[in-house]
């Protein structure tokens, strides 16, 4: 059940803008968790959500509390979203025209179990019912070994929560990214690279190499330990 003392509020396209403060801070502190691992930047989040702002179409479902925002959860049409996140589908026949792109939801660990991952499902989904045209609602999540040494030995996979929702995993739909680790970080503007899993290509990111050299020996992207061959 949804906590009542909650406000739960809907901004679409231009009017995500006053909140990207808000949402590039949360991001930040939530995507530091396993599995994401993710040291980001203001000046990088600022950059990213603007995408958000860009398209009349998006929408986020905000998470107040007395006017802090402690949640959200992102959407946009596929066909606004970067070149990176349809080239999977695109690769397998889809058309990014009939997809609805459920991006991100974070949330604050002490107002989890309160029922608010229903209204960020729902939130999104009313919103591309209400667009029209999508065949299919989408989002990606983050895949980490069970042997990772970060990996929290209380942790638990959200798959059961979004089999609930109606969404299972497509192994087809694989996208390969390289996060800024959290334990030794990058220069602050941070890396990103993505390609796709088995297909010829290059794929990319300009790097410090002493920063890379200290990952390899000692940081969570053992690069020569974990995949040596």
């Amino acid at each position: 059940m949804q906590d009542a003392s909650l406000q739960v509020v809907y901004v679409s396209g231009a009017a995500i803008g006053p909140y990207l403060a808000d949402l590039a801070h949360l991001r930040i502190t939530v995507f530091r968790e396993f599995p994401y691992l993710y040291d980001g930047s203001e000046e990088y989040e600022a950059r990213y959500l603007q995408t958000y702002v860009n398209s009349p179409a998006s929408i986020a479902v905000l998470v107040l509390d007395g006017g802090r925002v402690i949640g959200v959860s992102t959407g946009l049409p596929m066909v606004d979203e970067e070149a990176e996140f349809q080239q999977p589908f695109l690769q397998q026949g889809y058309d990014p025209r009939t997809l609805f792109y459920c991006a991100e939801s974070v949330l604050l660990p002490e107002y989890r179990g309160r029922g608010l991952y229903k209204a960020f499902f729902l939130g999104r989904e009313n919103h591309a019912r209400q667009l029209g045209g999508f065949i299919h609602t989408t989002f990606c999540g983050v895949q980490r070994p069970a042997e990772h040494p970060l990996r929290p030995a209380d942790y638990t996979p959200l798959d059961a929560v979004w089999r609930h929702f109606g969404y299972v995993p497509h192994p087809e739909l694989l996208a390969t990214a390289v996060y800024t680790p959290v334990d030794h970080g990058f220069p602050a503007d941070g890396i990103l690279a993505m390609g796709v899993l088995n297909q010829p290509q290059w794929v990319y990111a300009e790097l410090d190499l002493a920063s890379l050299e200290q990952v390899r020996e000692h940081g969570q992207v053992r690069n020569y330990r974990d995949w040596a061959d």
